[in-house]
């Protein structure tokens, strides 16, 4: 069982600090810990939630993707498989600064990380299987393969984010998008109907 003191007490790069340096070893293997992460970024432990928010940050912080998409806690020392019902993180608020190209979007998560996004940590659409509603992520960091760790972006910051739109090129096709530090990241096809056809809808 991996224990949260332990996190503490070393570094994440497996050093001991003053007192010297030892070989990396692999991490002992767990198998599957009881945590889950919620959809709506709540964590449970053996079916109770975690209500001390310094102790989920604390996990957050240790929270890794391997080659295969599985969520691992890994410490130096351990690691186990955790349950996570979509992304491990989601996006609660979004500053920006500048405009067009030179836009700046940075978005804090539910632990308190602050991620800009950019080349390094790009925004993507994807599309609920039942509603077909649009679910923009955020790569906070990089996983050992693919895929990366995400947070979902809150539908209050999405709507944020559609009121920052603008028109741009994706793959040779316009759609809506934004941009933040020089990357322009889509967030969905242009309407078909132009601004006549809007203006008689609305009236």
């Amino acid at each position: 069982m991996i224990d949260p003191l332990g996190l503490l007490a070393g570094r994440a790069d497996g050093t001991l600090g003053a007192r010297g340096t030892r070989p990396r070893r692999a991490p002992v293997e767990c198998g599957d810990l009881p945590f889950v992460i919620r959809r709506d970024g709540s964590w449970m432990y053996c079916g109770s939630p975690i209500n001390r928010k310094e102790l989920v940050c604390l996990f957050a912080s240790v929270i890794k993707r391997d080659e295969e998409g599985v969520f691992w806690l890994q410490t130096p020392a351990e690691r186990g498989r955790i349950v996570v019902e979509d992304a491990p993180f989601i996006a609660v608020e979004l500053n920006w600064a500048g405009q067009g190209a030179s836009q700046v979007l940075t978005f804090r998560t539910n632990v308190d990380q602050i991620v800009t996004a950019g080349p390094e940590h790009p925004l993507r659409m994807a599309y609920d299987i039942v509603t077909c509603e649009p679910i923009p992520y955020l790569t906070v960091r990089p996983g050992d393969g693919r895929h990366p760790v995400e947070a979902r972006v809150g539908r209050a910051v999405y709507y944020e984010l559609v009121a920052l739109a603008e028109p741009g090129m994706s793959h040779g096709r316009e759609v809506l998008g934004v941009w933040s530090k020089g990357v322009f990241f889509p967030l969905g096809d242009l309407p078909d109907a132009d601004i006549e056809d809007l203006d008689d809808i609305a009236s």
